[in-house]
């Protein structure tokens, strides 16, 4: 291993592991990332299909409480990745972030580390839900869970790149979250989870498609269900390259953030 990779890889893993850590003691913040997504899939879920009876019907699924469980599944992932990034603010006011900056460690090895740490996250508390996944009337094959995990990985990735991007420059937490409230629930509602987006008026269309929610739902979606069930437009394959692309460009944009030294 030769020094470029000691100063990258090395912190890397210590600060996702300080990051995994963190989180895992904190059990409130565990259980809300985990416990309102589970809230909302039963209560809305139940609500709306009581609602309207026949609003899953074009899609197989057997019930409104079937179809929404990919979406809670990607809220799950949406809370955990983005407010993992709480630590970044945190980290500065305490002043460990600045004690990072000037070591000798890489700014890729300073964004991998806490990107990779909280997507990391994020796919746990992904899977522990992906478990209510029978009570929702899913038979899951080796094939769809491996799908569904690498679905969540992608967006995870994507979700906590995009967190971090606004922690970086934000100096309250409170700040933080007014911005992220603002800016997830529409991404969230636009990215199929909660009405199937090819059915969406051409002009909402084109929001839905440059939304990179969309993609990974789309994945997400296709993993649980059959090509055949859905009424995504995406194959499982195309949506997930999709998503790596933005997850790419995220990175990009979050590391030249650092570089330019902004903020920390």
């Amino acid at each position: 291993m030769n020094s470029a990779q000691v100063l990258t890889l090395l912190p890397a893993m210590s600060l996702a592991r300080r990051e995994l850590v963190r989180f895992y003691r904190q059990k409130a913040r565990v259980m809300g990332s985990l416990g309102t997504p589970i809230v909302l899939w039963a209560l809305l879920g139940s609500g709306l299909q009581a609602a309207f009876p026949g609003a899953s019907g074009e899609t197989n699924s057997g019930s409104y409480l079937k179809y929404f469980f990919p979406g809670s599944l990607m809220l799950t992932v949406l809370f955990t990745s983005i407010f993992t990034n709480i630590s970044v603010i945190e980290d500065r006011n305490e002043g460990f972030l600045q004690g990072v900056l000037v070591a000798p460690v890489s700014r890729v090895g300073l964004v991998l580390g806490k990107v990779l740490g909280g997507s990391l996250i994020a796919v746990v508390q992904g899977i522990f839900f992906l478990g209510l996944a029978p009570l929702a009337g899913f038979v899951l094959s080796p094939i769809s869970i491996v799908q569904v995990v690498a679905a969540i990985l992608a967006t995870s990735l994507c979700l906590t790149t995009i967190g971090f991007i606004f922690a970086w420059r934000l100096d309250s937490i409170q700040g933080f979250h007014s911005v992220m409230n603002l800016l997830l629930m529409p991404m969230w509602l636009l990215s199929g989870a909660f009405f199937p987006a090819s059915r969406a008026p051409w002009l909402l269309k084109t929001v839905i498609y440059l939304n990179p929610l969309t993609y990974g739902f789309a994945a997400i979606h296709k993993g649980l269900f059959s090509e055949s069930t859905t009424l995504s437009e995406f194959s499982y394959w195309s949506a997930l390259g999709v998503e790596l692309v933005f997850v790419f460009a995220l990175g990009v944009w979050a590391l030249r953030g650092v570089s330019s030294n902004k903020r920390g």
